[in-house]
């Protein structure tokens, strides 16, 4: 994500005049001459802090290590050369997150910039953005995630979405895994293959109901086959690609159906066959942009068909549903009001929930929790049952904000979670909250409410033995802040090396170990911004639970500060410091759940599009469900690159 001095909101008027094509109902000539003067003026602006500040500093202090042969991949000249494109934008943002901690240029260098410099280089570079091209990006083509194809299986076919429990577990982030391998192209034959056998019934035996569903009746002897077989290949075509079949792809599926009949296969074997052509297609397995246009232009709408697609898997991780699908037939899904509408059906429903499992476990980092280690010997306490009530905890909470609206702050300062009995242990309440259930409780400990006090992601960023603050301080500012961390420079020495060239380290507090760090010249500069806020969080160990003094017993200093020097001395007071941050925390929201819609990281002109939404999602008070239904409804969310 962007840090926030890239991101940050333009102002006023300025911020509105960058508006979306689909949004911009004006055609009065004066607005929207006003309105190219204002574009104009921005790129004029930045093309003069380009010059005057940006290309000076980059030739200064970065050019000798991240030129022609680039130094970690940053590569700062051809960024110069082309500093609006989409490839130059990683770059200018690894090299303001370096600048911004003081870790590049490195204190070794000869020149080393002044306060004033590096700042007016952070500044410069957040005005490159008005230099990008308007480019909404391609339409990524991605394979279904495991969640999203068993699910697909199941509303299409009725079979259980475990039947999907054989393929490998996936890591996704902004984006997605787009090929198979040959390991897994076996699994989905072996899938197919099970599908079939649970709804086509052996000859001779009553048809199941999905049979009939799929297949009809089989027609009666002397009539066309083929005709009846493409019959059908259109229909299972239809929803297994989520969009009318062309008829060359109809003609290769009733190929395979004469495949079948020309090795013997009766009539409904053949057509099984042939289904299970679909099930094994990449039509079926990708979600896919529609192969033709009719336009000339290099940027055009989705067809209604896509745009269903990835909208319904978006909020349900499924293939639309029948209304999705009529507006996508009659081709109204994509007026603004009804998409707009449709979006906000799918909120409401209670099949959203996969928003969390998709978008809001990956977001907090909870995924993995189920399979992460701890010590058995230290946290005897993380069984399988509390494993999976931390994670339905934050499941909860965060359908909640959704649910009712909330601004986006909530999730850092609240007053209610969701208990059962195994999880209340870790927050001392296991005398009011009894059995398995899961229910809304509210909390009177101002340290607890949102995610920085919740178990899940206390437990996330710990070690399988001890707390991390360094984890927590990094955690801290990506998930929540939006700010971009640098990766730790290489053969960068552990904690427990370090340790060990120290004398007398038992005596030290796990605080004073941490600081360790700070006396390495290569890891100092971030340190000192990662761990002040990590030890904020310090009185939760390592699973979650509250305590005043450490495993040795020294009593715990939970005191630290911010990057911008704003100082705390508890979690509550921590928690309070986030949640006046109201726009950066939407903001990052934003940018992540837009970058997870979209399959792809965000780059340059992204960033003028997600500046016009944050005025809109501030003008609600940066409620969750209108910063939702605003992406979905975004030029990025429902435009494509076709050209160029």
């Amino acid at each position: 994500m962007a840090c926030s001095l890239i991101a940050g909101l333009l102002p006023g008027a300025a911020s509105v005049a960058i508006a979306e094509e689909q949004h911009d109902d004006s055609h009065d000539p004066a607005v929207q001459f006003e309105k190219a003067q204002t574009e104009a003026e921005l790129r004029a602006d930045a093309e003069r802090v380009l010059k005057k500040k940006v290309e000076p500093f980059v030739k200064n202090y970065c050019i000798s290590c991240h030129g022609t042969r680039p130094e970690a991949g940053i590569n700062l000249q051809s960024a110069l050369r082309t500093p609006g494109a989409t490839s130059s934008f990683l770059h200018w943002k690894k090299a303001v997150a370096n600048v911004k901690v003081d870790d590049m240029p490195p204190d070794y260098a000869d020149n080393i910039p002044t306060d004033e410099e590096r700042r007016q280089f952070i500044e410069g570079i957040g005005k490159l953005k008005y230099l990008a091209q308007r480019d909404p990006g391609p339409f990524v083509i991605r394979r279904l995630s495991k969640v999203e194809y068993g699910n697909t299986l199941h509303d299409l076919y009725g079979v259980a979405p475990s039947i999907a429990d054989s393929l490998p577990e996936e890591v996704v982030g902004e984006g997605y895994l787009n090929s198979i391998s040959p390991l897994q192209s076996e699994l989905f034959l072996d899938i197919a293959n099970k599908v079939i056998e649970q709804v086509v019934v052996p000859e001779g035996q009553p048809p199941t109901e999905v049979q009939r569903r799929l297949f009809g009746e089989s027609p009666p002897d002397g009539a066309d086959y083929r005709e009846a077989a493409r019959k059908i290949a259109r229909s299972l075509a239809r929803d297994a690609y989520r969009r009318p079949p062309t008829e060359t792809e109809l003609d290769v599926l009733v190929g395979v159906f004469d495949l079948g009949r020309e090795n013997d296969l009766n009539y409904t074997a053949s057509l099984s066959l042939m289904w299970k052509a679909i099930l094994v297609s990449p039509q079926f397995l990708f979600i896919t942009p529609a192969g033709g246009f009719d336009s000339e232009d290099a940027i055009v709408p989705l067809d209604d068909y896509q745009l269903a697609s990835r909208l319904s898997y978006l909020l349900w991780s499924a293939p639309p549903d029948a209304e999705l699908s009529d507006l996508a037939d009659k081709g109204e899904l994509r007026q603004p009001e009804v998409l707009r509408a449709q979006a906000e059906r799918l909120l409401r429903h209670p099949r959203s929930r996969a928003l969390f499992d998709g978008f809001g476990a990956q977001w907090l980092g909870v995924g993995g929790l189920e399979h992460q280690t701890f010590d058995p010997d230290v946290f005897p306490q993380m069984t399988p049952a509390l494993r999976e009530a931390m994670v339905e905890e934050a499941r909860l909470f965060f359908e909640s904000i959704i649910r009712e609206n909330q601004s986006v702050f909530r999730f850092v300062d609240s007053d209610y979670t969701f208990l059962n009995e195994t999880l209340a242990e870790l927050y001392g309440l296991e005398q009011s909250v009894k059995g398995p259930a899961m229910r809304r409780v509210k909390l009177d400990d101002p340290n607890r409410g949102g995610i920085l006090g919740m178990p899940a992601t206390l437990a996330t960023t710990s070690f399988p033995n001890r707390t991390s603050p360094v984890m927590r301080g990094v955690w801290v500012l990506e998930q929540i802040l939006g700010e971009r961390v640098p990766p730790p420079p290489p053969n960068v020495p552990e904690l427990e090396e370090q340790e060990q060239e120290q004398k007398n380290v038992e005596a030290l507090t796990l605080r004073q170990r941490t600081e360790l760090h700070q006396s390495e010249p290569t890891c100092a500069n971030c340190h000192k911004v990662l761990d002040p806020i990590g030890f904020g969080l310090e009185n939760f160990d390592a699973i979650g639970r509250w305590r005043e003094r450490d495993e040795v017993g020294v009593a715990i200093d939970s005191a630290g500060k911010l990057p911008n020097g704003e100082g705390f001395s508890t979690p509550a007071e921590l928690k309070a410091l986030l949640a006046q941050r109201k726009a950066d925390l939407a903001r990052n929201l934003t940018e992540r759940l837009m970058a997870y819609s979209l399959g792809r990281q965000l780059e340059g002109y992204d960033e003028l599009v997600i500046d016009q939404l944050m005025v809109k999602i501030a003008q609600d008070d940066y409620r969750m469900r209108t910063m939702i239904t605003e992406v979905i409804t975004s030029y990025l969310f429902t435009h494509r690159k076709v050209k160029g």
